[in-house]
C-alpha cells in the first residue's frame, strides 16, 4: 500500500518544495505533495531553492504553492511540519487527524529554519536540517533493503 506523505510549511515557497524533492528522489514509491498553512496559490518556488535543489540533482523548478486543504490531511497518511508551532497548531484546529501530524525534524529535535527572503547560507542550512529530518526518519518509512544506497552512507552528514 502506497503511504501518502503531506510536507507543510508555511508559504509552500522554500521549505517544504525542498523537503518534497528529496522525498521525492529518495521515496519514490511513496506518494508527496506539499502545501502552505499561509501560501498564496501558483507561486513558483523561491528562486534560491530552486537552484540549490537543482545543485543537488534534483528540479523542484514546476512547484507551485498551494494552501492547506482539507482532503490533503484526509489524504495523507503521514503530516509533516517544518516546525512545533505548527504541528501543535495543526492538531488543535484538526483533532481528527491530530495522529498522523508530526514536526519533520523531531528526530533531530529541531525545527526546519525558514530561510525565505535570506541569503544562500540561510537556504544551505535549512536544506541541510531538511536532509537530517529525512535521514533519520527513513527507518520509520522503509525497511533497510529499501534504503537508497546513498542513504547507508555514514559518510553522509
Amino acid at each position: 500500500m502506497r503511504t501518502h506523505i503531506l510536507l507543510l510549511c508555511t508559504g509552500n515557497l522554500c521549505r517544504s518544495p525542498m523537503a518534497e524533492g528529496l522525498m521525492r528522489a529518495w521515496l519514490p514509491s511513496h506518494g508527496l505533495f506539499s502545501a502552505g498553512l499561509c501560501a498564496l496559490d501558483g507561486a513558483p518556488a523561491d528562486p534560491m531553492a530552486v537552484a540549490l535543489m537543482r545543485e543537488a540533482g534534483i528540479d523542484i523548478a514546476a512547484h507551485r504553492s498551494r494552501r492547506l486543504a482539507g482532503w490533503m490531511l484526509a489524504e495523507a497518511g503521514l503530516v509533516y511540519t517544518m516546525e512545533a508551532a505548527q504541528a501543535a497548531w495543526l492538531r488543535r484546529v484538526h483533532p481528527r487527524h491530530a495522529r498522523k501530524i508530526a514536526r519533520l525534524g523531531d528526530p533531530c529535535g529541531a525545527d526546519i529554519p525558514d530561510p525565505h527572503g535570506q541569503s544562500r547560507v540561510a537556504f544551505e542550512q535549512c536544506y541541510a536540517a531538511i536532509r537530517r529530518a529525512v535521514q533519520a526518519r527513513l527507518p520509520t518509512w522503509l525497511p533497510e533493503t529499501d534504503r537508497p544506497l546513498a542513504m547507508r552512507s555514514s559518510a553522509l552528514s
